[in-house]
Protein backbone atom coordinates (compact mmCIF):
# COMPACT_ATOMS: atom_id res chain seq x y z
CA UNK A 1 0.00 0.00 0.00
CA UNK A 2 1.11 3.39 -0.87
CA UNK A 3 0.60 6.67 0.68
CA UNK A 4 1.13 9.36 -2.18
CA UNK A 5 2.01 13.06 -0.78
CA UNK A 6 -0.16 15.39 -3.11
CA UNK A 7 2.84 17.87 -2.87
CA UNK A 8 5.40 16.14 -4.24
CA UNK A 9 5.81 12.79 -7.02
CA UNK A 10 7.04 10.32 -4.12
CA UNK A 11 5.41 8.04 -1.78
CA UNK A 12 6.52 9.30 1.93
CA UNK A 13 7.02 6.12 2.58
CA UNK A 14 8.98 3.17 1.10
CA UNK A 15 7.14 -0.07 0.68
CA UNK A 16 6.51 -2.58 -2.92
CA UNK A 17 4.23 -5.28 -3.61
CA UNK A 18 7.07 -7.84 -3.83
CA UNK A 19 4.58 -10.13 -5.77
CA UNK A 20 4.01 -7.32 -8.76
CA UNK A 21 7.66 -6.47 -8.82
CA UNK A 22 8.61 -9.84 -9.18
CA UNK A 23 5.77 -10.52 -12.07
CA UNK A 24 6.69 -7.73 -14.06
CA UNK A 25 10.27 -7.56 -13.09
CA UNK A 26 10.39 -10.52 -15.46
CA UNK A 27 8.34 -9.62 -18.12
CA UNK A 28 9.96 -6.06 -18.19
CA UNK A 29 13.50 -8.01 -18.32
CA UNK A 30 12.15 -10.42 -21.09
CA UNK A 31 10.42 -8.07 -23.49
CA UNK A 32 12.87 -6.36 -26.37
CA UNK A 33 12.46 -2.80 -26.00
CA UNK A 34 15.37 -1.47 -27.76
CA UNK A 35 13.25 -1.41 -31.16
CA UNK A 36 10.26 0.20 -29.66
CA UNK A 37 12.36 2.66 -28.04
CA UNK A 38 13.68 3.48 -31.52
CA UNK A 39 10.58 4.19 -32.93
CA UNK A 40 9.59 6.67 -30.27
CA UNK A 41 13.09 8.40 -30.68
CA UNK A 42 12.73 8.79 -34.16
CA UNK A 43 8.93 10.33 -34.23
CA UNK A 44 10.12 12.80 -30.97
CA UNK A 45 12.06 14.35 -33.58
CA UNK A 46 9.52 17.51 -35.14
CA UNK A 47 10.49 17.23 -38.56
CA UNK A 48 10.02 13.12 -38.48
CA UNK A 49 6.91 13.60 -36.84
CA UNK A 50 5.48 16.40 -39.11
CA UNK A 51 6.84 13.88 -42.35
CA UNK A 52 4.54 11.13 -40.35
CA UNK A 53 1.89 13.61 -40.31
CA UNK A 54 1.82 14.33 -43.71
CA UNK A 55 2.20 10.81 -44.71
CA UNK A 56 -0.84 10.07 -42.65
CA UNK A 57 -3.05 12.24 -44.15
CA UNK A 58 -2.51 10.81 -47.54
CA UNK A 59 -1.48 7.21 -48.53
CA UNK A 60 1.79 7.67 -49.97
CA UNK A 61 2.95 11.42 -51.24
CA UNK A 62 6.65 12.16 -53.59
CA UNK A 63 9.44 13.16 -51.48
CA UNK A 64 9.39 16.96 -53.48
CA UNK A 65 5.72 16.76 -51.92
CA UNK A 66 6.56 16.29 -48.88
CA UNK A 67 9.47 19.19 -48.84
CA UNK A 68 6.87 21.33 -49.79
CA UNK A 69 4.42 19.96 -47.55
CA UNK A 70 6.88 20.92 -44.15
CA UNK A 71 8.97 23.77 -45.85
CA UNK A 72 12.21 22.17 -46.14
CA UNK A 73 14.92 21.23 -48.60
CA UNK A 74 14.78 17.92 -50.55
CA UNK A 75 17.92 17.01 -48.79
CA UNK A 76 16.54 17.20 -45.24
CA UNK A 77 13.76 15.34 -46.15
CA UNK A 78 15.35 12.82 -48.12
CA UNK A 79 17.69 12.23 -44.87
CA UNK A 80 14.67 11.93 -42.44
CA UNK A 81 13.14 9.66 -44.81
CA UNK A 82 15.90 7.18 -45.19
CA UNK A 83 15.92 7.15 -41.53
CA UNK A 84 12.25 6.76 -41.05
CA UNK A 85 12.48 3.55 -43.58
CA UNK A 86 15.44 1.77 -42.04
CA UNK A 87 13.74 2.03 -38.65
CA UNK A 88 10.30 0.64 -40.53
CA UNK A 89 8.02 3.29 -40.01
CA UNK A 90 8.00 4.59 -43.55
CA UNK A 91 8.22 2.50 -47.08
CA UNK A 92 8.69 3.75 -50.45
CA UNK A 93 8.59 2.36 -53.84
CA UNK A 94 10.24 3.94 -57.06
CA UNK A 95 8.01 5.10 -60.09
CA UNK A 96 10.31 6.81 -62.87
CA UNK A 97 12.49 9.81 -61.58
CA UNK A 98 10.34 9.93 -58.26
CA UNK A 99 10.04 7.84 -54.95
CA UNK A 100 6.57 7.91 -53.32
CA UNK A 101 6.87 7.45 -49.28
CA UNK A 102 3.82 6.16 -47.35
CA UNK A 103 3.72 4.85 -43.66
CA UNK A 104 4.74 1.25 -43.20
CA UNK A 105 1.63 -0.30 -41.79
CA UNK A 106 -1.46 0.12 -39.43
CA UNK A 107 0.26 0.15 -36.49
CA UNK A 108 2.40 3.43 -37.21
CA UNK A 109 -0.70 5.02 -38.61
CA UNK A 110 -2.53 4.17 -35.16
CA UNK A 111 0.51 5.68 -33.38
CA UNK A 112 1.28 8.61 -35.00
CA UNK A 113 -2.47 9.40 -34.75
CA UNK A 114 -2.64 8.39 -31.11
CA UNK A 115 0.02 10.59 -30.52
CA UNK A 116 -1.74 13.63 -31.73
CA UNK A 117 -5.06 13.19 -30.21
CA UNK A 118 -3.41 13.15 -27.25
CA UNK A 119 -1.31 15.79 -27.24
CA UNK A 120 -4.65 17.81 -27.77
CA UNK A 121 -6.35 16.19 -25.26
CA UNK A 122 -3.59 16.90 -22.92
CA UNK A 123 -3.45 20.79 -23.21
Amino acid sequence: MHKFNENQDTCDIFCYDQEKVERVSVLVQQEELAPAADLFKALSDQTRLKIAYALLQEEELCVCDVAHIIGATMATVSHHLRLLRSLGIAKSRKEGKLVFYSLDDEHVRLLVQTAIIHSKESK
